[in-house]
């Protein structure tokens, strides 16, 4: 049987529960009037027909401190009962419900981001509001005065996809800031594992097959810096986006969320997940500033809230550490406003999850596109190193 028709079924079986329930209350209450039933029935009636056919007249009679609207409200959930008991005992369904769902879910989200084709030349259209994340006002006041409203945070350090929605209780500026994202360096072994969801993007410049001048060779020259700087750094260059040989994202999230899995296992000292990216843009946009006199790539965490808008919370991804991971985006872009303006892009807020569930310390960085050149990302893997350090050690 159809679940929406299970489910039909059984809020009507309980719609005519509680009708059954109410007329049983009736009858005891008439019943508590010893002899006198009949009367207060028809009292009761009378009342009723005053109420419905008659309002003028009761609201005259109305409560002093009731507005018009919450008295009307009142009455007419009373002249349709059922009406006020299903608004009150409504099940929301989800249109999440199977397995044929989920497979639609993870293709958005393995397909989400923007993709290029062997060429390097933009595959559909950029995402307009992903664009717009390029655009950042620098010098923003980021004092906690500032931060604690939650509109000047939101339009100063977000862009939120259609898709999705955020309220200010997430976006709550004394608690993400507040959140301490700093490693036990009292402990030996690894600290942060880098690695690459999507492994074949590549620049402008790159040499197709080296994987030096890809975004795994950008990964590695990161590795290098955090080693360099004392942050014990491990990175993972598995292959998740090729399936026979041929480029498919399908199960990309899948197969690197495993992978890290038995990496983590394996590496239990590891605290911080770093899942480097490269964006996808219009050809004729360039992600470039220019940081300590080096043309620089621009970057942009990324996160998702496992939240749509059509659905609300997705179910089936699952991530206890949103606020985690909130709190190190924005703690990581904070650093960025005050050290190095211009740098990041806002901070862009969509729907799934892209596993981030697997550590409280996930970052998803899009750094650069494919009209950047090897040397602007190398760049900007050394202003990353710098604030990576910032936030993860120095007090």
């Amino acid at each position: 049987m159809d679940r929406s028709v299970r489910r039909n079924l059984r809020q009507a079986g309980t719609a005519a529960s509680a009708v059954l329930f109410s007329a049983f209350l009736l009858y005891t209450g008439m019943a508590g009037k010893s002899g006198d039933w009949e009367y207060y029935f028809q009292k009761q009636v009378m009342e009723n027909a005053e109420k419905m056919y008659l309002p003028a007249l009761t609201w005259v009679n109305r409560t002093p401190d009731k507005e018009i609207g919450e008295w009307i409200r009142e009455k007419a959930l009373a002249w349709i009962p059922l009406v006020s008991y299903a608004r009150d005992h409504e099940v929301y369904g989800s249109a999440l419900e199977d397995e044929e769902t989920l497979a639609r879910i993870l293709e958005a989200q393995a397909n989400d981001e923007n993709a290029v084709d062997e060429n390097g030349k933009l595959i559909g259209e950029p995402d307009e509001t992903e664009t717009e994340a390029a655009e950042v006002t620098p010098n923003v006041d980021t004092s906690i005065e500032k931060l604690r409203d939650f509109d000047y945070l939101l339009s100063n350090f977000y862009t939120v996809d259609s898709s999705t929605m955020v309220n200010p209780a997430q976006l709550n500026a004394d608690e993400l800031m507040g959140k301490s994202m700093k490693i036990d360096t009292s402990t030996s072994g690894p600290k942060v594992l880098i690695y690459h969801t999507h492994s074949q993007e590549e620049f402008a410049d790159s040499t197709p097959g080296d994987t030096a001048t890809s975004i795994v060779g950008v990964g590695e020259y990161l590795t290098q810096l955090l080693n360099e700087k004392g942050i014990e750094t491990i990175h993972d260059t598995g292959v998740y986006d090729i399936i026979n040989g041929k480029l498919d994202r399908s199960n990309a999230y899948e197969y690197a969320g495993a992978a890290v899995e038995k990496i983590l296992e394996q590496n239990p000292s590891i605290e911080v997940l770093i899942d480097l990216h490269r964006d996808g843009v219009a050809e004729g946009t360039r992600l470039v500033t220019e940081i300590n006199g080096k043309p620089t790539a621009k970057i942009m965490f990324f996160n998702g809230l496992s939240r749509s808008r059509t659905n609300g919370n997705i179910d089936y991804l699952p991530n206890p550490y949103i606020q985690d991971n909130l709190a190190f985006s924005l703690q990581m872009q904070i650093d960025a406003e005050n050290k190095y303006p211009g740098f990041v892009r806002h901070i862009y807020l969509r729907a799934y999850r892209y596993n981030l569930h697997l550590m409280p310390k996930s970052l998803l960085v899009e750094a650069g596109a494919q009209t950047n050149t090897v040397e602007e990302m190398m760049n900007a893997m050394e202003v990353l190193s710098a604030m990576l350090t910032d936030v993860l050690t120095e007090e």
